[in-house]
């Protein structure tokens, strides 16, 4: 399974970076192949490239706030292999998130 993500809080410090270790350590955990994204205070770190979000399954937008170039998952939002959380519900229950990424990976 492949994976792209993008996290970013309102803030723009402390959570945005958390929900990034918090997704690479469980894929990680699990073999699944992540990239995730941040947007924060430093700016726009580790940037998704088009073709690496149209060659994932799954797109994980861990965001608090709009993000810069959210059109890139327009393909992705209409196939239905998007989900959206909050990075403080990401970053509480990242086990049970990942479980969703790999459900809707495999529908």
């Amino acid at each position: 399974m492949k994976l792209v993500a993008v996290s970013a809080c309102t803030a723009g410090i402390a959570h945005t970076y958390m929900t990034q270790e918090a997704i690479e350590q469980e894929c990680k955990k699990r073999g699944i192949d992540c990239k995730v994204e941040t947007q924060g205070g430093m700016g726009i770190n580790n940037e998704l490239e088009q073709d690496e979000v149209d060659a994932a399954d799954v797109v994980i937008l861990a965001i608090a706030i709009g993000i810069e170039g959210d059109e890139r998952f327009d393909e992705k939002r209409d196939e239905g292999k998007v989900i959206e959380v909050d990075p403080t519900q990401a970053i509480k229950d990242i086990k049970k998130l990942i479980d969703r990424a790999e459900a809707l990976a495999n529908e």
